[in-house]
């Protein structure tokens, strides 16, 4: 799986690497030859969707659907582009030892033709993405990352929280919430990937 698999350079606006040439074909699934793909969205894509992120990949890795599914994160605004992680999502992650690499970029909505899943991180991220998405099919695929933590409740409060604004406790609270929606993540991913290959 390559580090940055849906577009070029930070705020680059190309079609994902690895598209085809006839880009009316949509997504496609590993079953068929093309990675599925995940793009995790927050804010600014440096505290937690990039968290996200790597806690995801390393789901897949342990799955072995590293090389059927691809995961990348973004932010719905630009104002961080070609900045790392947030210095401490880097030291949450690599205290729980999750591999970090990684560059902000802003999330743009030519991107939903080669995406399979786009998941927000809260409520303001969902209504944003699905705001962007040029048709009702792309607004499909964005889903809030704790409506699959089957220990939520589905009416309760699905976000997130964003901990920019305090101190490391709020990522390391964040990264729980991450860890605890990313197995029903991968189990909704994997069935889809069975699905197609059935």
């Amino acid at each position: 799986m390559t580090d940055r698999p849906l577009t070029g350079p930070a705020g680059s606006t190309e079609a994902p690497a690895g598209a085809a040439a006839d880009a009316t074909t949509g997504p496609t699934t590993g079953a068929t030859g093309s990675p599925y793909r995940v793009c995790f969205v927050c804010t600014g894509n440096i505290c937690r969707s990039p968290i996200a992120e790597a806690v995801f990949r390393a789901r897949l890795t342990e799955a072995g659907l590293d090389g059927l599914v691809e995961a990348d994160s973004a932010g719905t605004g630009g104002w961080h582009e070609g900045d790392g992680a947030d210095p401490r999502a880097v030291a949450v992650l690599d205290a729980h030892g999750y591999e970090n690499d990684h560059t902000a970029r802003q999330f743009h909505a030519s991107w939903f033709s080669r995406l399979d899943l786009v998941i927000a991180l809260d409520e303001g991220h969902l209504r944003e993405l699905r705001r962007l998405a040029p048709t009702p099919a792309d607004a499909a695929k964005v889903r809030l990352l704790r409506s699959y933590d089957a220990a939520t409740e589905p009416t309760g409060d699905l976000g997130v929280p964003d901990p920019y604004y305090g101190d490391i406790t709020g990522f390391e609270e964040c990264l729980e919430l991450v860890e605890a929606a990313s197995e029903g993540l991968l189990a909704a991913v994997q069935d889809t990937i069975e699905e197609a290959a059935a």
